[in-house]
């Protein structure tokens, strides 16, 4: 490559770090973005995107299922798992294509190859040392500034090693050969409870150990509880307040010794696959940051409020930086980073109580702000409104009467703390409450929201009546 010397050198091509190349081309500053193997990183080729495409396949099956319901007469016929997942793989390919394409309109050049920090250069300049797929080093890269945007892995415990074929992490679980006719999920979080939908609604028995008490634990605890009950009657077993001791693979089986936290008696149960999702743990290995003043913590670096290492001109952005582990998170810190870097007098640094976070299982899951019990341990004094999907008129034309939303205000301002979601498409809906978070909205403006009828949307309106004593339609 001929040009190596760059105002911004970004590490890492997934949703924050191509995300903050774009921005940082816009604003005039000549940019190069390092990716050592796909351009979208694991958002786009391993995580959001193609497990919405899974997603959608189990939705259509279930609703296939329900057709009688609807006055239809249709039935599943079998499942042709080859093709859901190269389906799957079909999305996240385009979406790729779409990334190398963005990157040549902004004329970014992408340099393939692995990149870490080697010292600094004439000038002051940061400089990187790039080594090529082949294993070869390419030329030096020099700039005044670098931001690491080089993502996550999943974590692994002691005891619980995938092996790639009947214990997984996620990259596996989503490109079966074979659908498991029993299956475990460690875990229950949102990539967890995914999977665990997943598979459920095309056929597995799913089981799924949580170590804390009770599932979707970051989720507000009306959620979790009302998540608990709707897998249960889809069939799932949970079990919370347990722990996985040890995983043995033999025969095509595993064996799972399963401890309830109170130390009671362990229960050894076979399963045909596991799924890890025990969370994730940053990619801060040959990132050259031994001799410099960039520290790490449980795994990610730790960053001031725009992104800022200890170290002088080095930034770090999205997972590799810690939670929450987002794409959305991971991209808006990618573009405020770099408005920053160029100066800009109207940049906001991101708030994580800002941050929605959704889950896309059946039913769907979505939140922003705080959590009842998080307003309370703030010195919240609060008022709290729910609504369910039962009282709502399209939910019911939809056949999707099964949610609730729930709101958060401050008692004595009015402001909305928090909005906390469960049902059907929940995860588009939750972005009206970012929105209104983001504007510091109260009840006030709320209530004087008109809100189009009949759609989901009304929910959130008839949740903020409600934490108001001025419910309409319940």
């Amino acid at each position: 490559m001929a040009e190596t010397n760059f105002d911004l050198i970004v590490v890492g091509g997934g949703p924050g770090g191509y995300v903050a190349a774009i921005r940082a081309a816009q604003l005039g500053l000549k940019t190069a973005l390092v990716e050592r193997e796909h351009l979208g990183g694991i958002c786009l080729n391993w995580g959001c995107i193609p497990t919405k495409a899974l997603l959608r396949t189990a939705e259509l099956a279930h609703l296939i299922g329900r057709a009688d319901e609807f006055g239809l007469k249709a039935r599943l016929d079998g499942i042709d798992l080859k093709k859901v997942v190269a389906r799957s793989r079909a999305v996240a390919a385009r979406l790729t294509e779409g990334v190398t394409g963005l990157m040549k309109k902004n004329k970014i050049p992408v340099i393939e190859g692995e990149a870490r920090l080697d010292g600094l250069a004439a000038g002051g300049l940061r400089q990187l040392a790039v080594t090529g797929a082949d294993g070869k080093a390419l030329d030096g890269l020099t700039a005044q500034n670098v931001i690491l945007a080089t993502g996550a892995r999943a974590r692994t415990l002691p005891g619980l090693e995938p092996n790639g074929k009947t214990i997984v992490t996620y990259k596996e679980a989503m490109v079966p050969e074979t659908m498991p006719s029993s299956l475990l999920v460690v875990g229950s979080g949102a990539i967890g409870m995914e999977f665990a939908s997943f598979y459920s609604d095309l056929g597995a028995q799913v089981t799924v150990v949580e170590v804390l008490d009770r599932i979707l634990p970051v989720e507000d605890a009306d959620i979790s509880k009302f998540a608990a009950e709707a897998f249960k009657s889809q069939g799932m077993n949970l079990m919370t307040s347990a722990t996985v001791a040890s995983l043995k693979a033999a025969r095509g089986k595993v064996t799972a010794e399963i401890a309830p936290a109170d130390n009671g008696k362990a229960k050894k149960l076979a399963f045909d696959r596991v799924i890890l999702a025990i969370g994730i743990t940053g990619n801060v290995e040959q990132l050259g940051l031994e001799g410099t003043r960039v520290k790490v913590a449980n795994g990610h670096i730790t960053i001031g409020k725009w992104g800022e290492t200890g170290e002088r001109g080095v930034f770090a952005i999205g997972d590799v930086a810690g939670p929450p582990w987002l794409a959305h998170k991971a991209s808006h810190e990618g573009v405020t980073c770099v408005e920053h870097l160029a100066g800009l007098n109207d940049v906001h640094p991101v708030d994580a109580d800002n941050v929605p976070g959704c889950t896309y299982c059946r039913p769907q899951v979505a939140s922003v702000g705080l959590t009842e019990a998080q307003a309370k341990e703030r010195g919240h004094a609060v008022k709290i409104g729910r609504f369910p999907f039962m009282a709502n008129g399209k939910a019911i034309a939809l056949g999707e009467a099964e949610g609730l939303v729930k709101t958060v205000f401050d008692a004595e301002t009015g402001a909305l703390l928090g909005a906390h979601m469960i049902g059907a498409e929940v995860t588009e809906l939750i972005q009206g409450f970012a929105v209104a978070r983001t504007l510091e909205t109260t009840e006030a403006e709320l209530m004087a929201t008109i809100f189009p009828h009949p759609t989901l949307t009304e929910m959130m309106y008839e949740s903020t009546l409600a934490a108001y004593g001025r419910v309409l339609h319940m």
